[in-house]
């Protein structure tokens, strides 16, 4: 997303505001559950789980080195039947982003986009339904060893790892 692209729908602030949720988990490998523990995956499946309910596929069992053994793009092939991939250059708040943590090596780690409001949309201040969100003012919203889930900025160091992006919308909101 570049300065001055449009704002966002109030949709994919639902995404980030259940995420935001999320805050202050601790980190429990192959966990998913809020307030007790979860993994980068754990994170996103329990978000799925509040916006669409019951989640599409059981998740099998994984080492904390499971890329490195396989050598096999398990997690980008496991959302891509599930969600829209999109051109990682165009992320947006409420996206799933993928990262490789280390070059030639399977993307493994996942996070939700979030974002800092920057200004107001031209709705005024009272404009409750979007947003205009920079790109400098993009987060992520993950879970990682030894940490709590937390919300960073989306830095350079974190984009030139970034591998593939999708599209996670609340169409099927679970209420």
């Amino acid at each position: 997303m570049s300065p001055g692209s449009p704002a966002f729908a109030g949709d994919d602030g639902e995404v980030v505001r259940l995420a935001r949720t999320w805050l202050g988990t601790p980190y429990v490998h192959q966990a998913s559950v809020k307030g007790v523990g979860c993994d980068c995956l754990g994170l996103l499946r329990g978000v799925w789980r509040e916006l669409r309910g019951e989640e599409p596929e059981d998740t099998p069992p994984y080492s904390p080195d499971w890329a490195e053994a396989t050598r096999v793009e398990t997690l980008y092939r496991a959302l891509s039947r599930h969600l829209t991939e999109i051109d990682p250059a165009h992320i947006a708040p409420g996206d799933v982003a993928l990262f490789r943590m280390l070059p030639r090596a399977p993307a493994k780690h996942c996070g939700i986009v979030g974002y800092q409001v920057t200004s107001p949309s031209r709705g005024g201040r009272n404009s409750r339904s979007e947003f205009r969100v920079e790109a400098d003012a993009l987060t992520l919203i993950h879970a990682r060893q030894n940490r709590r889930v937390s919300e960073e900025l989306l830095t350079a160091c974190w984009r030139r790892r970034l591998a593939f992006a999708f599209r996670l919308r609340c169409a099927n909101t679970v209420k």
